[in-house]
């Protein structure tokens, strides 16, 4: 099938890949436009784009897919199936309704459940013990289009966000392929879904990433791991200072072992923090306006102490 891809960041080019690799025909790619990064603000291209121009593929940047511009593209590259993932952007219906063979997202989570922009963050930071990915025929509403396939994927305890997202991203770009082959075979059956079973993961704010030591350990653990490595969990040092969380593990599951927040112990390089209940050792963290480090080297530092009680009572402004 003539092929129109759709993605932008790193998560989307697992796909991109697989389907240049599987031999697919590709009639162009379409990314989001460059975006000034850095302290330079220097113009940075999507990682989508770089993959592109490299297996020579023609790469399409419009700022809006509304209009006569975007509907002429269309007219002119005729593709049967128009491939999503993570674009960022919502296709308005002219879109959706363009190929014979509609418009195939690769969403990551096992739908109806996590719907929205942060479906593997939020597995993570609720704990779950397995997510997954689908692939599913979009309509106009959000992650509500029918299901074509789907493959579970575990997640273990100390797993965290890059951990995962790579692992979905490998799962998602083997699903594709065999998508969409079962799809001009025809063989695939479309499930719609349960929309009283649905979750929505909105995107993580700002407000998501502040650690509440009074929770149990597991729950800190998993919000950690779950902003790792972007954009990091945080607390506040006795002097107010940011701290944010890079890695950590559980040290004590269950009873109280101190004040909520307080560090009962530094031994063997690692921060120990009382929770609500058990205990966290934080590995590794990025103190504010400094680079990352191992605990050991805070610690080092002499930046904290047994005895300080790490805040959660303010959020980044």
């Amino acid at each position: 099938m003539r092929i129109l891809f759709m993605g932008t960041p790193d998560f989307a080019l697992f796909s991109l890949r697989a389907l240049v690799e599987a031999g697919e025909e590709i009639v162009g790619v379409v990314t989001q436009p460059d975006k000034p990064r850095g302290r330079g603000y220097t113009l940075m291209p999507p990682p989508v784009k770089v993959y592109a121009f490299e297996a020579g593929l023609p790469v399409y940047q419009p700022e809006t897919l509304k209009g006569e511009a975007f509907a002429s593209l269309l007219e002119t590259l005729s593709p049967e199936v128009i491939v999503v993932v993570a674009y960022g952007k919502i296709l308005p219906a002219n879109v959706l309704n363009y190929p014979v063979h509609g418009c195939v997202n690769v969403h990551g989570s096992l739908l109806p459940a996590y719907r929205g922009a942060a479906p593997m963050q939020r597995a993570i930071i609720d704990g779950c013990a397995q997510t997954g990915v689908t692939t599913m025929k979009m309509d106009v509403g959000l992650d509500t289009g029918d299901m074509l396939l789907s493959v579970c994927v575990p997640i273990e305890e100390n797993d965290n966000f890059e951990v995962i997202h790579d692992r979905l991203g490998e799962a998602g770009a083997v699903l594709l392929v065999k998508t969409l082959r079962d799809l001009e075979a025809g063989t695939l059956t479309p499930v719609p879904q349960n929309g009283e079973a649905a979750t929505y993961a909105a995107k993580i704010e700002k407000t998501d990433c502040a650690i509440d030591f009074s929770h149990d350990a597991k729950r800190v653990h998993d919000l950690i791991r779950g902003l790792s490595p972007i954009p990091l969990a945080f607390t506040r040092t006795p002097d107010g200072k940011i701290l944010k969380v890079t890695e950590s593990r559980i040290a004590k599951r269950t009873g109280r072992h101190g004040s909520v927040g307080e560090v009962i112990s530094l031994a063997g390089g690692v921060i120990e923090v009382a929770c609500g209940e058990g205990s966290v050792a934080l590995l590794s963290v990025l103190p504010e306006g400094k680079k990352r480090m191992r605990a050991v080297d805070f610690i080092n530092g002499r930046r904290i102490a047994v005895g300080d009680v790490l805040s959660s009572s303010e959020v980044l402004s």
